[in-house]
């Protein structure tokens, strides 16, 4: 079945966005009360999904080791070491915002849904997926803002190191009071399960709109020209395919079954938008985030377009699994 290049609806609704906050940006009262609607949005996301995820769920997670180290040493100790080096592009051919924008990319979590999707499609395990991205994501609300605090500050990033508590009071706190409530609401929540998709979509959307009005408003786009641009886009092809090539070939070199290879190629080389936008938001508040988030919804794209083909590939056998070069570089 041959790729369809084209953006899913989803990413669509974030690109009107991205345009509607450039054409026509929030400002005065209007701006303060829909950041104020999309921080409680965010909470309310971050509650739902605790609320939501089983308990076991959670716990397998955080024990199931062996794999877990796999897809978070990919996840927090690989894609950093690629985002300091693609650091080095700037300010030649990236702009020093755009640059910083693809290391908060490489600091993120991995994603959920598409990550256990794409292990089940690609015939891989999918329990494990489950344990995997979980782990990534409760982990990454307080690894991510810790490297960032980091990372950032020891290149002279704009922020105190209060954003990490912030990050811990208004995203972790809901989350572990859904977890607190779980047993009463999660069956109801398993049952209408569109209410955290509208939350989860809803806040996004609205925060990417506040964010590129912000960033337009402060000349973003007068000073980055295009040329910064494409290379952005270069590097964050280049970024998904050395993870994609790193996770596979690791995963083979560390002795791992086929389903679990599956799992941590697709676990260990995404990165979750849903995750970038609300720890840019409350650790860069009152700043122009909007370059901190285009590679982030850039690899979004990127992310479902390239594995959604792996995963077809990967499900009509081991022979035509992998790209060329992993075949011919694997160990035997």
């Amino acid at each position: 079945m041959p790729v369809r290049f084209r953006p899913d609806p989803f990413t669509l609704m974030l690109l009107g966005c991205l345009a509607l906050g450039t054409v026509l940006p929030a400002s005065g009262q209007a701006a303060t009360l829909m950041s104020g609607v999309a921080g409680a949005a965010m909470a309310l996301l971050f509650f739902l999904h605790g609320a939501r995820m089983e308990r076991r769920t959670v716990v397998a997670g955080l024990v199931h080791w062996r794999l877990q180290l796999a897809v978070l040493g990919a996840t927090f100790v690989l894609f950093p070491l690629l985002g300091l080096t693609a650091g080095l592009l700037a300010p030649t051919l990236l702009t020093p915002a755009l640059a910083g924008g693809v290391l908060f990319l490489c600091l993120l979590p991995s994603t959920v849904q598409s990550s256990i999707a794409f292990t089940a499609m690609a015939g891989g395990n999918a329990p494990a997926a489950i344990c995997a991205a979980s782990a990534s994501n409760i982990l990454g609300m307080v690894i991510s803002p810790l490297l960032v605090a980091l990372l950032f500050h020891a290149q002279g990033g704009g922020f105190d190191w209060g954003g990490v508590g912030r990050i811990l009071l208004q995203l972790l706190g809901p989350f572990l009071l859904g977890q607190a409530l779980q047993p009463r609401l999660g069956s109801w929540l398993g049952r209408h399960k569109a209410l955290t998709g509208v939350v989860d979509r809803g806040s996004i959307l609205l925060i990417v709109y506040l964010a590129f009005g912000q960033a337009a408003v402060s000349g973003l786009w007068a000073r980055t020209p295009p040329s910064a641009l494409l290379v952005m886009l270069a590097v964050d092809g280049m970024l998904l395919a050395a993870m994609l090539a790193i996770t596979t070939w690791g995963s083979r070199l560390l002795g791992f079954a086929r389903p679990d290879e599956i799992t941590i190629m697709f676990c260990g080389s995404k990165k979750s938008l849903a995750a970038g936008v609300p720890i840019a938001t409350v650790m860069f508040a009152g700043q122009d985030i909007g370059s901190l988030l285009l590679p982030v919804m850039l690899f979004h794209q990127l992310q479902l377009i390239v594995c959604a083909a792996l995963a077809r590939r990967y499900a009509q056998g081991p022979e035509t699994a992998a790209p060329a070069g992993a075949r011919i570089l694997a160990p035997r």
